[in-house]
Parts: structure tokens; C-alpha cells; sequence
């Protein structure tokens, strides 16, 4: 670790203006899903998609194709097997292990065979915001015009089954499609989040940001623009922490997200003691209310 002084200039060279472009547009779509991810209960399903999307990336390295485009084939079809697989939680946590563990051994077989590009590997499991390319950049743009499109045409009906299906259901909204639908948008979600922050750290993007807003407040549409604003305020505090000093960039993103976690976490233990089973105090037994225009 060492202080640079020409840090300004540093973040005003092109591959950091790719990787605050790219790293925003990232930070943008797993604020808006990460509310979702966690009313729903996926939080081990984003966490299996990153590691199912290895062996994709892994496989792309192998052939010599683009990393993003394996990524984003594996990611989409282990979320569709998940939405396919698993409609009550139970069921979705044994289809995803099972899809985790077979995807697991393709990436370490895959892994074992690439062994020429240890180096790319390496940066798809701890991530590597520095090295976005322009191609990326307009990939990862198409990726969250798509997610944010489909969450606004979504967005009412997907609250509602997201936190009571049941009654969902038998009111005719169709459950298990917007299900489906869900998990191909947070595959590809987690396609760009892999090369911002790796498959290990996938957490400090897709969850800790929304599980930070929730202790805030449960209206859905605030939690998604806290959620938002927390993992923009990661991504942007990384990169310059990272230029300060010279190091990768994926550990100052995770530690500031953990660290406004904590902040939020510290500020609401008050509340939180005094109605442990409030939603907005962040209680376990309890889901964020739906709001009444969701019905």
C-alpha cells in the first residue's frame, strides 16, 4: 500500500472512467433488485448464480470467447432452472444447491483446463473493475436498460407475490412466471456485478446495500432508492480509495458497503430493540408491508 499524489489525475485516465461508468450502471440495477432479493428470500440464490456463472466464465476463457457472454449464459440458465425448479423455498433451496454443486465442478474442471489464464480466473472470483472495456460498457448498458424496464412493467404485482404469494395467487397474479422473470433479471444482474466485485464478494452489490436500507424504512420504492444510493456511494468511495493508495478496487467497494451496514445498523439498534418483529426495525420473522396499490 502506498499514497499516490497524482490520484486526481489517476481517476481522470480512461480505464477508471470505464470503471466508474461501469461500476455505476452495476451499482444501479442491484440497488433496484436487491430489495426484492431479500422480500423474497433469495439472498442464497444470488449467491449461487455468481458461482453458477464461473464455470461459464471459466468455459469462455477456455474457447476464447468473451467472459461477459459465458457469465451471462450460465447465470441465465441456472436462474431459469431455479424459477423452473423451485416455486416454494424449500423446493428452490434444494434446486439450487444441487445446480450449484454441478456448476462448482464445471468451473473447477473448466478452471483446471485454462490454466494458462490463471490470471482472468482470478479476476472473475474476486473481480477486476479496472479492467472494463467499452464493450463492455455498452453490454452492460443493454443489461440495465433491460432490468430496469422490466422492473417498472413488473415492479406492483412482483411486491405483492414477493411478499405474500399466497394471496397473490389466488387473486390471479401469476406467481410463478413473475418468479421466472425475477431471477433471469437478477442473473443478469449478477453478470455485471461479477466483474465489479468478484463471485466471492457478490454480497457487498446485491444485498448488503438493500439489507442497509431496510433497517431504514419499509416503503419498497425507498428502499430501493437508499439501496441504490448505498451501493453508488461503494462503488464511487472504492474507486477513488483505490486510486489513493493503489490497490484493487473490490476490497474498498465491499468494506464501505459493509461499513455504511454497520453505520445504519449501529444508528437503528434503538428501534430495532424496542419492536424487534418491526419490518422496518429489520426483524427476521417479519417481510417489509405491502402497500395498499399493490392489491
Amino acid at each position: 500500500m502506498r499514497y499516490q499524489e497524482n490520484w486526481l489525475q489517476i481517476l481522470q485516465t480512461t480505464f477508471m472512467q470505464h470503471a466508474l461508468v461501469g461500476g455505476s450502471l452495476v451499482a444501479l440495477t442491484a440497488g433496484l433488485m436487491g430489495y426484492f432479493v431479500i422480500t423474497r428470500q433469495n439472498a442464497f440464490a444470488a449467491h449461487a448464480l455468481a458461482h453458477i456463472g464461473f464455470p461459464g466464465a471459466t468455459g469462455a476463457i477456455l474457447v476464447g470467447a468473451p467472459v461477459t457472454l459465458g457469465l451471462a449464459v450460465f447465470c441465465v440458465g441456472g436462474g431459469l432452472l431455479i424459477g423452473l425448479f423451485g416455486k416454494r423455498v424449500a423446493e428452490r433451496e434444494i434446486a439450487t444447491g444441487t445446480i450449484l454443486a454441478f456448476a462448482t465442478g464445471l468451473g473447477v474442471l473448466f478452471a483446471s483446463l485454462a490454466t494458462a489464464n490463471a490470471s482472468t480466473t482470478t479476476n472473475v472470483l474476486f473481480g477486476n473493475l479496472l479492467a472494463i472495456s467499452t464493450d463492455q460498457l455498452w453490454l452492460f448498458g443493454g443489461f440495465t436498460l433491460l432490468v430496469v424496464v422490466a422492473l417498472a412493467v413488473i415492479a406492483r404485482p412482483l411486491v405483492f407475490a414477493s411478499v405474500d404469494p399466497a394471496v397473490a395467487e389466488a387473486r390471479g397474479v401469476p406467481v410463478r412466471a413473475l418468479g421466472v422473470a425475477f431471477v433471469v433479471l437478477l442473473a443478469l444482474t449478477v453478470t455485471m456485478a461479477v466483474q465489479v466485485v468478484g463471485t466471492l464478494l457478490l454480497f457487498a452489490l446485491v444485498v448488503t446495500p438493500a439489507a442497509a436500507a431496510l433497517r431504514l424504512t419499509a416503503r419498497p420504492g425507498l428502499v430501493a432508492a437508499l439501496s441504490v444510493a448505498f451501493a453508488l456511494a461503494s462503488v464511487w468511495i472504492g474507486l477513488v480509495l483505490s486510486a489513493v493508495v493503489d490497490l484493487p478496487p473490490s476490497f474498498f467497494v465491499v468494506s464501505v458497503a459493509v461499513l455504511i451496514w454497520g453505520a445504519v445498523l449501529l444508528g437503528t439498534r434503538e428501534r430495532h430493540r424496542a419492536r424487534p418483529t418491526d419490518p422496518v426495525a429489520g426483524g427476521h420473522d417479519t417481510v417489509p408491508a405491502v402497500p395498499e396499490h399493490t392489491h
